[in-house]
């Protein structure tokens, strides 16, 4: 049972676009952890604390796989795409250990580190088409997603051709207003056309992510699919809402952007704050617990849904003093914009890397970069899993 002082689920937005949802941090300052109800009535708990945070996710007795009972969702659609043929984001150990190790390698932060050349001349050119005969631009469409877009399709060995399709339909599978129906269209679709492109990689192989996975005996054509799915869909999506969202707090934070662009050497540890400062997981990650656990101050139930918010967790000040302040210079990298423990985001080592180029890039080729609208005019995709926006037109004239 709930009562009226319940935190209902998800909770609306405030002024700052920067900034988690009031509530959430209303929430944080009461307890680390606090009772919740979700849009279809079940009840859950809400960890906003850091500690409490970390724990969660590093503990075994909370389960990431979506199909354990009592596991928490915001919307039907968001619970068909984490049940219906789950990745193994969504598994637990060993099956979710067993295919992890399948993709780890191409993440190593040497084979990253391998790849930055290649990066550093996809976002120039994406600067040089977005600049070419005109000064103003939206840097969502035609710079921050274009450049994820291609550097995941490199790696996986997708056509960038088809980015179109895999765009359209990661948005729907992303959106919270996703009705069961249309997700369950969404994901055959994007599902059936990696099965079919992995058929063909089996073929006609090169040196791509899919190909290795297509010629793998120990995995099935639906896990293979699942895998590129993964890969594809959080490859791009993420870092081009974070691309465009760091970008305008950097706008809005003219004395930080000069900081970086008198110092380039800054970049790895202003990505840090940036992802600690945005953190766009807005809505928190899902587990629900298989024994009843302490938490913090608060015993957890076996059954009992948990969604941990990592954006209070990284503005909570047991992980740094001035904690809704942005500040390049800080020591942010202890934060878990990327999660915890063994469900710690693969791909965050690429992240940093894209973003790390694409930030000095901007700075030192386009110092006259500005918002080409006033900032309350900028519309937000609030209903997405990852928060991000619309649009972000700008000039540099």
């Amino acid at each position: 049972m709930t009562t009226a002082t319940t935190l209902e689920l998800p909770a609306p937005y405030g002024s700052c676009p920067f900034s988690p949802p009031p509530a959430y941090t209303d929430a944080a300052r009461e307890a680390a952890v606090t009772r919740a109800v979700l849009p279809d009535g079940t009840a859950c708990w809400l960890v906003t604390g850091y500690d409490e945070v970390r724990a969660v996710l590093a503990d075994a007795r909370f389960s990431a796989d979506a199909r354990t009972p009592g596991f928490p969702f915001l919307s039907a659609g968001q619970r068909e795409l984490a049940t219906a043929k789950p990745s193994f984001i969504r598994m637990d150990d060993p099956e979710h250990a067993r295919l992890r190790r399948m993709v780890s390698k191409d993440f190593l932060v040497k084979r990253i580190e391998e790849l930055r050349p290649g990066i550093q001349d996809i976002v120039d050119r994406a600067v040089d088409r977005m600049t070419e005969g005109r000064t103003s631009a939206d840097l969502v469409a035609d710079f921050a997603l274009p450049i994820p877009s291609l550097v995941i399709c490199l790696m996986l060995g997708v056509p960038y051709e088809d980015h179109e399709l895999f765009q359209s339909l990661s948005r729907t599978l992303l959106d919270n207003r996703t009705t069961r129906p249309e997700a369950e269209r969404a994901h055959a679709e994007l599902m059936g056309y990696l099965a079919e492109l992995a058929t063909y990689k089996r073929s006609h192989p090169a040196d791509d992510i899919l190909s290795r996975l297509a010629a793998r005996e120990d995995l099935t054509a639906q896990e293979t699919a699942s895998l590129g799915f993964l890969l594809l869909v959080t490859g791009h999506e993420s870092t081009a809402n974070m691309t465009a969202v760091s970008v305008l707090a950097l706008l809005q934070r003219p004395d930080q952007a000069n900081l970086l662009r008198a110092d380039p050497g800054l970049v790895r540890g202003a990505v840090e704050e940036l992802l600690r400062h945005l953190t766009i997981i807005h809505l928190g990650l899902g587990r629900a617990a298989t024994e009843t656990v302490r938490v913090g101050a608060v015993t957890v139930p076996a059954g009992d849904g948990v969604i941990c918010m990592l954006s209070t967790a990284n503005r909570d000040r047991q992980l740094c003093g001035e904690a809704d302040d942005l500040s390049l210079t800080r020591d942010a990298r202890r934060h878990v914009a990327f999660g915890y423990g063994i469900h710690q985001c693969l791909g965050q080592t690429l992240a940093r890397v894209e973003l790390q180029t694409v930030l000095t890039t901007l700075l030192r080729r386009l110092p006259g970069l500005r918002l080409a609208v006033p900032a309350d005019q900028l519309a937000y995709n609030r209903d997405n899993i990852v928060y991000g926006l619309r649009a972000l037109p700008v000039t540099w004239a």
